[in-house]
């Protein structure tokens, strides 16, 4: 048996600096580490609709390349460690002068190293499919002048570079596999044409590799590179894959495009196991950003033998309007719909992948029970869907698997409370210059259940927009109609009416006449929720037996001082905090773990975290750009009691998820991050 410390000696790559080790014992918490060893795997007695009828695999590009620099040997590791048992890393191989393999994200070597900086002077113009290119190149360097002044960095630009210059040096191939000791290996010769022109073969380093360690897959754009090697590999032991790249992009062994290729698998299937294509191969987009029909090239792909594996898979890009924001909706698509899966995904973040597998594929179902307590409450119905506060906003986030929806109050001319975030009606509507103001003071219900209602775009500064088709969609709603449609819905526990306007005791007055109306102030069947930061409103409803005073808390709560809370005490029955509260930040990284949630629950009262949203951009680096794995830390870290988020059904079905069903055998995951861990490790430059 392994000890505690065995295991997380061996989760250190050998080029693991002290400041790496000190993350990785932050980061993945050893003392849990040999309750992880026998994660949780997908289910092998369901049969999938793979060509094997086996769980998709996961690849993880350049290993966990989504937060740390491709290719590195924290970004490998990490992989090994948060994915599934048999996730595969893929390792762009490119070649040195003296032949050595290393792994690198490109054949342009400065896009994702520092090597410009080390070798200033050292760049050279080649021909790189055919097209005169300038960047320094391995094959100018031995593996030695590498090793000693370059190391790799960040390549996407929209990602942190907090982590480059922490001396990630280039790893060799045969690093990788024999002190990384990876599941599965995935080997990616994408310029073997390149490399030949130089006098160094691609073909001979396979050949010579593959009889050092067991490579998995090799995949390759070049029909002639695959060609050349296919006599000498078993495809029981080593697959061959023809990675397809644009459909108008040349392939250049044959001079045929890649999507004249793509007709002719019979031929593909001559010489390769299985094809690699991207995304939008199988699922097409339209110019804005809408799902098209399925192709059948999985299908067809199955048909002649061949397995199929789907590329592009990011979690930090927009994709399409159809996921909602949401990349384990967009995993799903392509293995857990009614008509196909592939047998592998190649993605940055191989942890949202394997979660998607594991966790939520193979019929999750709406009724299936929840695992984990936490209330899950709209924020202005769904209104990452919709326009808030609209019949078609508060009918989705029903639908979605909300718990409670929510009714911002406003009152109009003649006195008719209604539902909208705002008083200033232009926030939230197309408001016509001739109706005589803007305000919902202004104008009388009859005149604001014309307005056109708009959709929130709280990330456009980033070009990140909400559901645009449906951007003016919807009626808004009066607080009546609100109360009747919540009754009709069975699968609600509650109603939360928000007072935040500036007349708040006036509107609290309107909205008790309202509930007592609807009979809400006798039946029990749901819970009525008053929220408001103005504790006179709330003393209204204090202790009135059916409802429950909500306290939306302001900075003076911060310092969670024993009189600050006990003062709440009087006046609330539970807390809404903004999720800084808890999780403080600093540059888009968490700082650290406040203790306001344990001080309120020491008064007996709940809190309630805002705002969750999909959108990658509103989270910390921490969370990977995964909504799942924030509200997965809220809930398992800061055990909080209500999740507020603007796509109740992200918050719904991670509630559902199988694999939260395993009580202290979480796999690794769907284990909550380690708060404060990213930051510090990257403030120890």
């Amino acid at each position: 048996m392994f000890s505690t410390s065995m295991v997380c000696q061996q989760a250190f790559p050998a080029t693991c600096n002290p400041r790496c080790r000190a993350f990785f014992l932050l980061l993945l918490q050893c003392t849990a580490v040999l309750a992880l060893v026998s994660a949780q795997e997908p289910s092998q007695t369901d049969r999938w609709p793979t060509l094997t009828g086996k769980p998709p695999l996961v690849i993880a590009r350049g290993g966990f390349s989504g937060l740390f620099p491709d290719s590195s040997s924290i970004a490998f590791d990490l992989a090994r460690q948060l994915s599934l048992p048999n996730v595969h890393v893929w390792c762009d191989v490119q070649l040195t002068k003296d032949g050595v393999g290393i792994c690198a994200q490109g054949v342009k070597l400065e896009n994702a190293t520092d090597i410009a900086t080390g070798y200033e002077k050292r760049s050279s113009v080649y021909q790189v499919n055919k097209v005169p290119t300038r960047g320094w190149f391995s094959v100018d360097f031995t593996y030695k002048e590498l090793a000693s002044l370059v190391s790799v960095t960040q390549g996407v630009y929209s990602r942190t570079n907090r982590f480059d210059n922490h001396g990630f040096a280039i790893i060799t191939v045969d690093y990788l596999a024999k002190e990384i000791k990876p599941p599965g290996l995935w080997l990616n010769i994408q310029y073997d044409a390149f490399f030949t022109q130089h006098n160094l073969s691609m073909t001979t380093f396979v050949l010579s590799v593959s009889k050092r360690m067991k490579v998995d897959y090799i995949s390759s754009p070049e029909v002639a590179f695959l060609t050349s090697i296919a006599s000498g590999f078993k495809p029981t032991k080593t697959k061959l894959v023809f990675r397809f790249l644009g459909r108008n992009e040349i392939e250049p062994s044959t001079s045929q495009t890649y999507g004249s290729l793509l007709k002719n698998l019979t031929f593909v299937k001559t010489f390769a196991s299985g094809i690699l294509v991207p995304k939008d191969y199988i699922w097409p987009v339209d110019a804005t950003l809408y799902l098209q029909p399925h192709t059948s090239i999985v299908a067809d792909a199955h048909k002649a033998g061949l397995e199929v594996f789907a590329s592009d898979f990011v979690n930090d890009i927009p994709i399409s309007y159809n996921y909602s924001h949401d990349p384990i909706l967009e995993y799903l698509s392509f293995v857990n719909n009614a008509d196909f899966s592939v047998d592998g995904v190649l993605s940055d973040f191989p942890m949202t992948a394997s979660a998607a597998i594991a966790c939520f594929a193979h019929d999750l179902s709406r009724k299936a029970s929840s695992q984990v307590k936490p209330l899950i409450i709209s924020k202005y119905g769904a209104s990452g869907d919709y326009p808030g506060c609209t019949d078609l906003a508060y009918n989705k986030a029903i639908a979605d698997g909300a718990e409670v929806i929510d009714c911002p109050v406003q009152l109009a001319k003649d006195g008719t409370p209604f539902c909208l975030s705002s008083e200033n009606l232009t926030e939230n509507a197309i408001v016509p210059k001739d109706v005589g103001g803007i305000f919902s003071f202004n104008l009388a219900w009859n005149q604001i259940q014309t307005l056109i209602p708009i959709i929130a775009n709280p990330s456009a500064k980033f070009k990140m927009f909400r559901n645009p088709k449906f951007q003016n969609a919807g009626k808004f709603i009066t607080l009546s109609d609100f109360l009747a449609l919540s009754k009709n819905a069975k699968s609600l526990t509650g109603v939360l009416i928000n007072i935040e306007n500036a007349r708040g005791v006036r509107v609290a007055d309107a909205v008790n006449e309202v509930l007592i109306k609807a009979g809400f102030d006798k039946q029990t069947s749901l819970k009525v929720m008053i929220q408001s930061s103005n504790s006179l409103v709330l003393m209204k409803f204090k202790g009135k037996s059916n409802y429950e005073c909500v306290y939306k808390a302001n900075g003076s709560i911060a310092d969670g001082s024993d009189s600050t809370i006990k003062n709440i005490k009087k006046f609330a029955d539970s807390v809404v905090v903004t999720k800084d509260f808890i999780f403080p930040e600093l540059s888009a990284f968490i700082t650290n773990t406040t203790d306001i949630v344990p001080k309120l629950h020491a008064e007996k009262l709940p809190v309630y975290v805002e705002t969750f949203s999909n959108e990658f951009v509103t989270q910390s680096w921490d969370f990977y750009s995964d909504a799942t794995v924030e509200i997965n830390t809220f809930v398992q870290v800061a055990k909080v009691d209500g999740i507020i988020t603007d796509f109740p059904y992200t918050a719904a079905r991670y509630k559902r998820n199988r694999c939260l069903g395993v009580g202290k055998k979480l796999p690794p995951y769907m284990q909550p991050i380690t708060p404060g861990s990213l930051y510090q490790f990257a403030e120890n430059r």
